[in-house]
Protein backbone atom coordinates (compact mmCIF):
# COMPACT_ATOMS: atom_id res chain seq x y z
CA UNK A 1 0.00 0.00 0.00
CA UNK A 2 1.99 3.04 -1.21
CA UNK A 3 2.13 6.40 0.55
CA UNK A 4 2.14 9.94 -0.82
CA UNK A 5 3.92 12.92 0.74
CA UNK A 6 3.07 16.48 -0.28
CA UNK A 7 3.87 20.02 0.84
CA UNK A 8 4.05 23.39 -0.84
CA UNK A 9 6.22 24.91 1.91
CA UNK A 10 8.64 22.23 3.21
CA UNK A 11 11.77 20.66 1.78
CA UNK A 12 10.56 17.07 1.66
CA UNK A 13 13.88 15.45 0.75
CA UNK A 14 14.99 14.60 4.32
CA UNK A 15 11.46 13.46 5.17
CA UNK A 16 11.33 11.10 2.19
CA UNK A 17 14.74 9.68 3.05
CA UNK A 18 13.70 9.09 6.66
CA UNK A 19 10.35 7.53 5.75
CA UNK A 20 11.96 5.18 3.21
CA UNK A 21 14.40 4.05 5.89
CA UNK A 22 11.55 3.48 8.37
CA UNK A 23 9.51 1.56 5.78
CA UNK A 24 12.54 -0.65 5.12
CA UNK A 25 11.32 -1.63 1.68
CA UNK A 26 7.85 -2.76 2.83
CA UNK A 27 6.05 0.03 0.94
CA UNK A 28 6.87 2.79 -1.51
CA UNK A 29 6.49 6.52 -1.01
CA UNK A 30 5.69 8.95 -3.82
CA UNK A 31 5.69 12.72 -4.26
CA UNK A 32 3.15 14.69 -6.25
CA UNK A 33 5.28 14.71 -9.40
CA UNK A 34 5.80 10.93 -9.23
CA UNK A 35 2.13 10.06 -8.80
CA UNK A 36 1.18 7.61 -11.58
CA UNK A 37 -1.51 5.44 -9.94
CA UNK A 38 -3.28 7.70 -7.41
CA UNK A 39 -5.96 5.07 -6.74
CA UNK A 40 -3.29 2.94 -4.98
CA UNK A 41 -2.51 5.59 -2.35
CA UNK A 42 -4.03 4.82 1.06
CA UNK A 43 -1.93 7.17 3.24
CA UNK A 44 -1.19 10.84 2.54
CA UNK A 45 1.45 12.67 4.57
CA UNK A 46 1.00 16.42 4.26
CA UNK A 47 1.86 19.92 5.38
CA UNK A 48 0.25 22.78 3.45
CA UNK A 49 -0.61 20.38 0.64
CA UNK A 50 -1.85 21.27 -2.83
CA UNK A 51 -5.53 22.25 -2.83
CA UNK A 52 -6.45 19.64 -5.44
CA UNK A 53 -4.67 16.76 -3.68
CA UNK A 54 -7.64 14.86 -2.25
CA UNK A 55 -9.59 15.06 -5.50
CA UNK A 56 -6.87 12.78 -6.96
CA UNK A 57 -6.79 10.23 -4.14
CA UNK A 58 -10.05 8.25 -4.30
CA UNK A 59 -8.93 5.52 -1.88
CA UNK A 60 -7.03 7.48 0.75
CA UNK A 61 -7.82 6.18 4.25
CA UNK A 62 -5.37 8.08 6.44
CA UNK A 63 -4.02 11.63 6.33
CA UNK A 64 -0.98 12.28 8.55
CA UNK A 65 0.13 15.77 9.49
CA UNK A 66 3.87 16.38 9.53
CA UNK A 67 3.43 18.27 12.81
CA UNK A 68 1.17 18.80 15.79
CA UNK A 69 -1.11 21.20 13.91
CA UNK A 70 -3.86 19.90 11.64
CA UNK A 71 -5.67 23.10 10.66
CA UNK A 72 -4.03 22.94 7.22
CA UNK A 73 -5.82 19.60 6.74
CA UNK A 74 -9.15 20.30 8.43
CA UNK A 75 -9.86 23.46 6.43
CA UNK A 76 -9.61 21.59 3.11
CA UNK A 77 -13.18 21.28 1.71
CA UNK A 78 -12.11 18.27 -0.37
CA UNK A 79 -11.04 16.21 2.65
CA UNK A 80 -13.27 13.11 2.50
CA UNK A 81 -15.59 12.89 5.54
CA UNK A 82 -14.65 9.30 6.45
CA UNK A 83 -10.87 9.68 6.23
CA UNK A 84 -8.85 9.28 9.44
CA UNK A 85 -6.52 12.16 10.38
CA UNK A 86 -3.53 11.90 12.74
CA UNK A 87 -1.07 14.40 14.15
CA UNK A 88 2.36 14.22 15.74
CA UNK A 89 2.54 14.14 19.55
CA UNK A 90 5.97 14.06 21.11
CA UNK A 91 8.04 15.36 24.04
CA UNK A 92 10.27 16.74 21.28
CA UNK A 93 7.38 19.16 20.63
CA UNK A 94 6.06 19.85 24.13
CA UNK A 95 9.52 20.31 25.68
CA UNK A 96 10.82 22.94 23.23
CA UNK A 97 7.44 24.71 23.20
CA UNK A 98 7.42 24.96 27.00
CA UNK A 99 11.01 26.20 27.02
CA UNK A 100 10.14 28.88 24.48
CA UNK A 101 7.13 30.01 26.52
CA UNK A 102 9.20 30.05 29.70
CA UNK A 103 11.69 32.31 27.93
CA UNK A 104 8.92 34.66 26.81
CA UNK A 105 7.41 34.77 30.30
CA UNK A 106 10.71 35.36 32.09
CA UNK A 107 11.76 37.94 29.50
CA UNK A 108 8.82 40.09 30.51
CA UNK A 109 8.67 39.16 34.19
CA UNK A 110 12.30 40.17 34.77
CA UNK A 111 11.83 43.35 32.69
CA UNK A 112 14.39 42.51 30.03
CA UNK A 113 12.22 44.55 27.64
CA UNK A 114 12.93 47.64 29.74
CA UNK A 115 16.63 46.84 30.12
CA UNK A 116 17.03 46.67 26.34
CA UNK A 117 15.66 50.21 26.17
CA UNK A 118 17.93 51.30 29.04
CA UNK A 119 20.94 49.83 27.25
CA UNK A 120 20.10 51.70 24.07
CA UNK A 121 19.72 54.94 26.05
CA UNK A 122 22.76 54.20 28.26
CA UNK A 123 20.62 54.48 31.40
CA UNK A 124 21.17 52.63 34.68
CA UNK A 125 17.85 51.87 36.42
CA UNK A 126 18.49 49.62 39.38
CA UNK A 127 15.10 48.81 40.92
CA UNK A 128 14.33 47.48 44.37
CA UNK A 129 11.68 45.14 42.91
CA UNK A 130 12.98 43.91 39.54
CA UNK A 131 10.18 41.36 38.97
CA UNK A 132 6.67 41.96 37.70
CA UNK A 133 3.97 40.15 39.67
CA UNK A 134 2.43 37.49 37.45
CA UNK A 135 -0.50 35.13 37.45
CA UNK A 136 -0.43 33.08 34.27
CA UNK A 137 -3.34 31.80 32.23
CA UNK A 138 -2.93 29.14 29.55
CA UNK A 139 -5.59 28.94 26.86
CA UNK A 140 -5.53 25.31 25.76
CA UNK A 141 -4.58 22.68 28.33
CA UNK A 142 -3.75 19.91 25.88
CA UNK A 143 -0.39 18.16 25.57
CA UNK A 144 1.52 21.41 25.14
CA UNK A 145 -0.42 23.48 27.66
CA UNK A 146 -0.21 20.83 30.37
CA UNK A 147 3.54 20.48 29.92
CA UNK A 148 3.99 24.24 30.23
CA UNK A 149 1.78 24.43 33.33
CA UNK A 150 3.72 21.68 35.05
CA UNK A 151 6.99 23.49 34.39
CA UNK A 152 5.69 26.85 35.59
CA UNK A 153 4.48 25.58 38.97
CA UNK A 154 7.93 24.75 40.42
CA UNK A 155 9.04 28.27 39.49
CA UNK A 156 6.47 29.65 41.91
CA UNK A 157 3.88 30.95 39.43
CA UNK A 158 0.15 30.69 40.01
CA UNK A 159 -1.23 28.97 36.92
CA UNK A 160 -4.76 28.87 35.51
CA UNK A 161 -6.02 26.97 32.49
CA UNK A 162 -8.94 27.39 30.09
CA UNK A 163 -10.19 24.71 27.69
CA UNK A 164 -13.35 23.20 26.28
CA UNK A 165 -13.48 20.52 28.99
CA UNK A 166 -12.37 20.49 32.62
CA UNK A 167 -8.75 19.37 33.00
CA UNK A 168 -7.16 17.83 36.06
CA UNK A 169 -3.60 19.10 36.39
CA UNK A 170 -2.35 19.15 39.97
CA UNK A 171 -1.80 22.71 41.16
CA UNK A 172 -3.61 24.30 38.20
CA UNK A 173 -7.08 25.86 38.43
CA UNK A 174 -9.03 24.69 35.38
CA UNK A 175 -11.82 26.69 33.75
CA UNK A 176 -14.11 25.54 30.95
CA UNK A 177 -15.54 27.33 27.93
CA UNK A 178 -18.39 29.24 29.61
CA UNK A 179 -16.07 30.39 32.41
CA UNK A 180 -13.89 32.54 30.16
CA UNK A 181 -14.53 35.80 32.00
CA UNK A 182 -13.71 34.22 35.37
CA UNK A 183 -10.50 32.79 33.87
CA UNK A 184 -9.44 36.15 32.42
CA UNK A 185 -10.20 38.00 35.65
CA UNK A 186 -7.76 35.71 37.50
CA UNK A 187 -4.67 36.39 35.36
CA UNK A 188 -2.43 39.12 33.97
CA UNK A 189 -0.40 37.02 31.53
CA UNK A 190 -2.22 35.12 28.79
CA UNK A 191 -0.48 32.34 26.85
CA UNK A 192 -2.38 31.07 23.81
CA UNK A 193 -1.84 27.40 22.97
CA UNK A 194 -5.25 26.75 21.45
CA UNK A 195 -5.81 24.54 18.40
CA UNK A 196 -6.83 26.33 15.22
CA UNK A 197 -10.53 25.58 14.76
CA UNK A 198 -13.44 27.64 13.37
CA UNK A 199 -14.42 28.43 16.97
CA UNK A 200 -11.01 29.88 17.88
CA UNK A 201 -10.52 32.06 14.80
CA UNK A 202 -9.90 35.66 15.87
CA UNK A 203 -10.34 34.89 19.57
CA UNK A 204 -7.41 37.16 20.48
CA UNK A 205 -9.29 40.34 19.68
CA UNK A 206 -11.06 43.31 21.26
CA UNK A 207 -14.00 41.39 22.85
CA UNK A 208 -11.58 39.13 24.76
CA UNK A 209 -9.11 41.90 25.61
CA UNK A 210 -11.92 43.99 27.13
CA UNK A 211 -12.51 41.22 29.71
CA UNK A 212 -8.84 41.02 30.75
CA UNK A 213 -7.23 42.82 33.66
CA UNK A 214 -5.89 46.14 32.46
CA UNK A 215 -2.19 46.02 31.66
CA UNK A 216 -2.08 42.28 30.94
CA UNK A 217 0.59 40.69 28.76
CA UNK A 218 -0.19 38.54 25.71
CA UNK A 219 1.87 35.61 24.41
CA UNK A 220 0.70 33.82 21.26
CA UNK A 221 2.66 30.76 20.16
CA UNK A 222 -0.26 28.84 18.65
CA UNK A 223 -1.47 30.15 15.27
CA UNK A 224 -1.86 33.53 13.61
CA UNK A 225 -5.42 32.32 12.96
CA UNK A 226 -6.21 33.25 16.57
CA UNK A 227 -5.19 36.88 16.58
CA UNK A 228 -6.45 40.15 15.12
CA UNK A 229 -3.38 42.33 14.70
CA UNK A 230 -5.29 45.60 14.58
CA UNK A 231 -7.06 44.83 17.86
CA UNK A 232 -3.76 43.97 19.54
CA UNK A 233 -2.30 47.32 18.47
CA UNK A 234 -5.39 49.17 19.71
CA UNK A 235 -5.25 47.34 23.04
CA UNK A 236 -1.59 48.31 23.41
CA UNK A 237 -2.41 51.92 22.55
CA UNK A 238 -5.13 52.30 25.20
CA UNK A 239 -3.27 50.32 27.89
CA UNK A 240 -5.54 47.27 27.91
CA UNK A 241 -2.42 45.28 27.04
CA UNK A 242 0.98 46.21 28.41
CA UNK A 243 2.80 44.23 25.75
CA UNK A 244 2.73 41.24 23.43
CA UNK A 245 5.16 38.44 22.58
CA UNK A 246 4.10 37.07 19.19
CA UNK A 247 5.55 34.09 17.34
CA UNK A 248 2.70 33.74 14.83
CA UNK A 249 0.71 36.04 12.56
CA UNK A 250 -2.33 35.84 10.25
CA UNK A 251 -0.02 36.51 7.30
CA UNK A 252 3.45 34.97 7.33
CA UNK A 253 6.07 36.18 6.82
CA UNK A 254 4.85 39.30 8.60
CA UNK A 255 4.73 42.03 5.91
CA UNK A 256 7.56 44.57 6.09
CA UNK A 257 5.05 47.42 6.30
CA UNK A 258 3.27 46.01 9.36
CA UNK A 259 3.29 48.51 12.26
CA UNK A 260 4.03 45.57 14.56
CA UNK A 261 7.71 45.69 13.51
CA UNK A 262 8.16 49.18 14.90
CA UNK A 263 6.03 48.89 18.03
CA UNK A 264 8.21 49.10 21.15
CA UNK A 265 5.93 46.82 23.19
CA UNK A 266 5.72 43.97 20.66
CA UNK A 267 8.40 41.26 20.63
CA UNK A 268 8.43 39.30 17.36
CA UNK A 269 9.83 35.88 16.53
CA UNK A 270 9.42 34.19 13.09
CA UNK A 271 7.17 31.21 13.97
CA UNK A 272 9.99 29.23 15.54
CA UNK A 273 8.58 28.36 18.99
CA UNK A 274 8.75 24.68 18.09
CA UNK A 275 9.88 22.77 15.01
CA UNK A 276 8.87 19.16 14.40
CA UNK A 277 11.72 16.71 14.89
CA UNK A 278 11.76 14.20 12.03
CA UNK A 279 13.22 11.47 14.26
CA UNK A 280 10.12 11.73 16.47
CA UNK A 281 7.50 12.20 13.76
CA UNK A 282 8.51 9.60 11.16
CA UNK A 283 8.14 6.45 13.33
CA UNK A 284 4.67 7.64 14.40
CA UNK A 285 3.58 8.30 10.83
CA UNK A 286 4.82 4.97 9.48
CA UNK A 287 3.37 3.04 12.44
CA UNK A 288 -0.02 4.67 11.86
CA UNK A 289 0.14 3.77 8.17
CA UNK A 290 0.47 0.09 9.07
CA UNK A 291 -2.17 0.30 11.81
CA UNK A 292 -4.78 1.62 9.40
CA UNK A 293 -3.88 -0.98 6.76
CA UNK A 294 -4.45 -3.63 9.46
CA UNK A 295 -7.88 -2.17 10.22
CA UNK A 296 -6.84 -0.47 13.47
CA UNK A 297 -7.20 3.11 14.66
CA UNK A 298 -4.13 5.36 14.33
CA UNK A 299 -2.48 6.79 17.42
CA UNK A 300 -3.03 10.51 18.05
CA UNK A 301 -6.18 10.44 15.95
CA UNK A 302 -7.84 13.81 15.39
CA UNK A 303 -11.47 14.23 16.45
CA UNK A 304 -13.05 15.39 13.19
CA UNK A 305 -15.89 17.15 15.03
CA UNK A 306 -13.60 19.09 17.38
CA UNK A 307 -10.95 19.73 14.72
CA UNK A 308 -8.00 18.62 16.88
Amino acid sequence: MPLLIDSTSKDLSPWIEGIKKELNGSDRIFTWGELENPEEITTAIVWNHRPELFSRLPNVRLVCSLGAGVDHIMRDPLLPPDVLVSRVVSPYLSGPMSNFCLGAILYYQRKFDQYLIDKKNKEWHQEFNPERNFTIGIMGLGELGTDLAQKLLPLGFDVYGWSQSRKHVEGVTSYVADELELFLSSINVLVCLLPATPGTKGILSRPLFSKMNRGSYLINVARGHHQVNEDILEALKDGTLAGAFLDVFPEEPLPADSPMWEHPDVFITPHIAVVTKREAAIPQIVANHFRVIAGEEPENKVDRKKGY
